[in-house]
Order: structure tokens, then C-alpha cells, then sequence
């Protein structure tokens, strides 16, 4: 059993007088407000610019507020690197160690807070060195042990640590014991419920004050990342003492699932990762049917594009506070008149190059677009093809990107207002899998929706996955079964992606790495 009390530092390492107490477990929960909404740690994604962009559809009366994590950040390197620090991490205009009045952008406690700040490790001197490279401008620092792709199984960490316990518990026991403020700890579930629980009992006895559990084991990834079970998370919280701190991970992907997965499993919090990235709003309440403006509410897919540049574009000036006014200045997207011929793009000189910009924010602008316009890039290859020639720091060209993309959406909702039917899909009691969840959650085209995978019996059924040792699909096999596979999923103006991918595949850039 774990012990109520968490384990005590050692006399060498309490913290001075003069600094505030560092709180464990449920107590430095309730000091940061008791987050029921988390975004997750993203490699290359929650970045602060992603991060202030969900925060900002939040309703103004939600009394919780909402947690946030860094990317993943390779703890040797950002520890070792003052450039890997510079170019990921800037809470002071000095960057890392400037002055407090200087507070700029990572955790500024008037706009990014709470926050806390993920590190893959093996070496807990490693890890203890880049976490207190971020203390002073978080409120906690996060182990990731979840991580399943090939390059953490080369660098023995996150999901591929799971079997040394004994170097997981100094990981965390380290930095308990001499960072001043609390670890936390994000893992996956394990081959059954009783080794997940001891698993999480280590843990917690190491030092950790939260526990995420991401509700899906290290291989389940890819075509085989099937379903999170929900079900490992209710037996931890039946299990575990009811002080214990538990965010669920998995499953989410809109709003609706927030509170299925509350009371499925008990949690405290419910964490989103690629639902975030598909929709950054997928933490707010869905703006009434009767709205016709989409930039007044959750879920729009202009508004969540035209605030993503804006976020992303002040990253880089010397105000936050231009992106509220930039905002308020854009006219409502819907209106019934005609604005005349759209602007064209402007052509630059040869010797106007676009410098590459030293922001992880603008870095990965491309990448967070072409995530949440997935639905639409398919067919609107204008917009696509405007969106895959920007280049980071070059905003003129999402500018451009940005106005093909309201023409476009304008353009739909004055269809859908024409003829609503042909936007509507009719419930269908036959459809089973992965085509069953798109039916059902299957917005119009304009609306921000969430990417639905196949299930892997599924992918094994159209030869995107394969036995070891197995012979591919014959091409003609392979064609028919992909036609049989469109046939039953709905592919109208106004869905998620077809079960088998086909369509994004030609349309977007590859899914990356995007959590732990």
C-alpha cells in the first residue's frame, strides 16, 4: 500500500525559510485551482502559442481553471544546451535567467499559468538539471513515462522505462527531494489492472503529487492504437488512496467526452492531446445551433484559424495584449452581401527572404493549421496548397492562406443556409467501428472535428496492417476492399476523415509524434 504521507525530504535539501512551502499531492492541487481541463504534453505542439490559443476559448465564468503542459523537452539536452533553451522555452525577454520583471512568455503567471513543464530522463542528475532550469517559472515539473515511439525506445525513456523501477523511482524521488517545487508523473497502463495499480503505487511512493494515466498500453500506437480503457483508470481511483491526484488520458474527442470520462473513471481531470489539436476548443461549452457567425464560438473552424495566426504572429512582437484588439478589428465572417473580389497575394523580391524564426510558437504554425483545417484541405486544395508554401516566420503567406480560407468557409455556410440537408447525415444503425464514431461525430466541414483512426482489426481488413511475416494485400484485392470501406463511411461535405485515411493521406502533411 502506498503511504498516505508523501516521502520527506532529507535535511540537506529543504528548502529555505525564505521560500513558500512546497505543497504534495491533493493540497498543491487545490493551490492551482483544481484544473478539470488539461492539455497534454505535445512534442512540437503545446507550445505557448498553442497553449494561449485554447485558453482563450475558455467562457469567462468557468470557475476552474485550465492546466497546460509544455511540449516534451529532452531533459540532457535542454540542460546541456543554452540554444535547445532559448529556442523551446522563453519566460523572460532574457529567456532562461532573465529578471522577473522581465516576464514574457512560458509561464508568465498573468497569461500561461498553471503550467507544468514535461522532461523525458534517464539520469536523474540530468533531469534535476533541466528542471531547475524551468522551476522558478512553472508549477511543476512532469516525468514523461508514456512516450511509445522507436526513437524513446533507442534513448531508454518514457514508455520504455517502464520495466527499470528502481531507476524510475530515483527519477522521481530526486527531484521530490531537491526541487522546490512538486514532480508529477504521466505513464501507461500496464499488460493488466493489478500491475498498473502497483506500477502507480511506486510511483506515488517515489514522490509524485499527480499521476496521469494515459489508458493505453506502450504498443498501442500507430494502427494499433485502438482504444483507451477506461476502465484501468476507475480500478486506480477505486484502489488508491482518495487523496491521490489522477488525470485520465484517452478517448477524448469533443466536449461531451470531458464528462463520460469524469464519471467513468473517477479522475479529477480529464487530459486531451490529438482532440486539442483537432479542435482547440474542445474544452468549451459548443456555441448554440442558431449561431450563424463562426468567430463567436467554440468549435469554428475560422475563428480557431484566424486566432492561431494571431496568437502565433504576436509571439513574436513585444505585446500580448495586440492579439485581443487584432481580433476585435476582424469583421464577422457571416454576413449575407457581397465583399468584392478577394485581395491577391502580394509577390515578395528575391532579396525579401523570411528569416527563420527563433520560436518554437512559429515554428510549428504550419503543422497546428493543417492539423485543425484537416476536414477541409481534402477538397479545397487552394487553401492546401496556399498553407503547405508558408514557411515559419513568412505571415504574409497565412495571411493569404487565412482569407482563401474564410472565402471558402463563407462560401459553405451560405450553401448550408441554401440547403441544409446536404450538409446532414442520416443516422445509420449499421455502421460498426470506426465508421459508426465518424457518423457520429461528424460535423460540416467548417466546423473543427476530431481525426477518427481505424480500429486495428479494421486496418488489418484493408491491408494498411499486416501480420509479421504475412504477404501484402494484392493491389486489386487491396482496391476493393478500400472501395467497399468508402462505400459504408460517410464522405459528404461536412465529416471527419474516412475510416481508412485515404483522403488526408494525399491532403496533409504525415501525423508526427504529437504526445506521450
Amino acid at each position: 500500500m502506498v503511504s498516505e504521507n508523501p516521502p520527506q525530504h532529507n535535511e540537506q535539501s529543504s528548502a529555505p525559510a525564505t521560500q513558500k512551502e512546497k505543497l504534495f499531492g491533493r493540497k498543491f492541487y487545490e493551490s492551482i485551482g483544481s484544473p478539470k481541463y488539461v492539455v497534454a504534453p505535445m512534442v512540437d505542439r503545446s507550445e505557448f502559442a498553442w497553449r494561449m490559443l485554447t485558453r482563450s476559448f475558455m467562457p469567462p465564468d468557468e470557475p476552474k481553471p485550465m492546466l497546460a503542459y509544455s511540449p516534451m523537452y529532452h531533459a540532457r539536452l535542454f540542460g546541456e544546451q543554452e540554444r535547445v533553451r532559448n529556442q523551446n522555452f522563453q519566460p523572460t525577454r532574457q529567456v532562461v535567467g532573465g529578471k522577473k520583471e522581465d516576464l514574457f512568455l512560458d509561464g508568465n503567471p498573468a497569461i500561461d499559468r498553471p503550467l507544468f513543464v514535461q522532461f523525458c530522463s534517464n539520469n536523474p542528475d540530468e533531469f534535476l538539471e533541466a528542471a531547475r532550469h524551468v522551476a522558478p517559472y512553472c508549477d511543476a515539473v512532469d516525468l514523461n513515462l508514456g512516450c511509445p515511439q522507436g526513437i524513446a525506445r533507442k534513448g531508454h525513456y518514457g514508455a520504455f522505462l517502464q520495466e527499470d523501477w528502481d531507476l524510475i523511482y530515483k527519477l522521481i524521488n530526486r527531484l521530490h527531494t531537491e526541487l522546490p517545487i512538486p514532480v508529477t508523473v504521466k505513464f501507461r497502463i500496464q499488460e493488466d489492472k493489478e500491475k498498473t495499480l502497483e506500477y502507480a503505487k511506486m510511483i506515488l511512493s517515489a514522490g509524485a503529487s499527480i499521476i496521469t494515466v494515459h489508458g493505453r498500453r506502450r504498443e498501442q500506437k500507430g494502427h494499433m492504437t485502438g482504444l483507451a480503457d477506461w476502465e484501468y483508470l476507475r480500478y486506480l481511483r477505486d484502489n488508491l488512496p482518495p487523496e491521490t491526484v489522477i488525470f485520465a488520458n484517452g478517448n477524448i474527442l469533443n466536449y461531451d467526452d470531458i464528462e463520460k470520462c469524469l464519471e467513468a473513471t473517477g479522475a479529477d481531470g480529464v487530459m486531451s492531446a490529438e482532440g486539442n489539436l483537432s479542435d482547440p476548443s474542445i474544452f468549451s461549452k459548443p456555441p448554440p445551433l442558431e449561431a450563424k457567425d463562426e468567430n463567436t464560438g467554440g468549435g469554428g473552424m475560422a475563428r480557431a484559424a484566424t486566432e492561431s495566426m494571431l496568437f502565433y504572429d504576436d509571439t513574436s512582437t513585444s505585446s500580448i495584449n495586440t492579439f485581443w484588439s487584432s481580433l476585435s478589428q476582424r469583421g464577422s465572417l457571416y454576413n449575407d452581401h457581397n465583399d468584392g473580389p478577394l485581395k491577391k497575394k502580394q509577390k515578395r523580391n528575391k532579396s525579401d527572404k523570411v528569416k527563420k524564426p527563433n520560436s518554437a510558437s512559429l515554428g510549428f504554425m504550419q503543422a497546428h493549421l493543417f492539423q485543425v483545417l484537416r476536414p477541409m484541405v481534402a477538397t479545397h486544395t487552394d487553401v492546401r496548397d496556399a498553407l503547405a508554401r508558408s514557411r515559419p516566420g513568412d505571415m504574409a503567406a497565412f495571411e493569404h492562406t487565412l482569407a482563401l480560407l474564410e472565402k471558402a468557409i463563407k462560401g459553405g455556410l451560405q450553401e448550408y443556409e441554401a440547403s441544409p440537408e446536404k450538409f446532414e447525415t442520416k443516422p445509420d444503425e449499421n455502421l460498426t467501428g470506426s465508421k459508426a464514431t465518424i457518423a457520429e461525430y461528424g460535423r460540416p466541414w467548417w466546423i473543427c472535428q476530431p481525426h477518427v483512426r481505424p480500429l486495428p482489426e479494421e486496418a488489418f481488413e484493408t491491408g494498411a496492417l499486416r501480420e509479421k511475416g504475412s504477404k501484402p494485400v494484392p493491389k486489386g484485392e487491396k482496391e476493393q476492399i478500400k472501395e467497399s470501406t468508402d462505400a459504408n463511411t460517410s464522405t459528404s461535405e461536412g465529416t471527419v476523415t474516412p475510416g481508412d485515411g485515404a483522403a488526408a493521406a494525399t491532403a496533409i502533411t504525415p501525423d508526427s509524434l504529437v504526445s506521450g
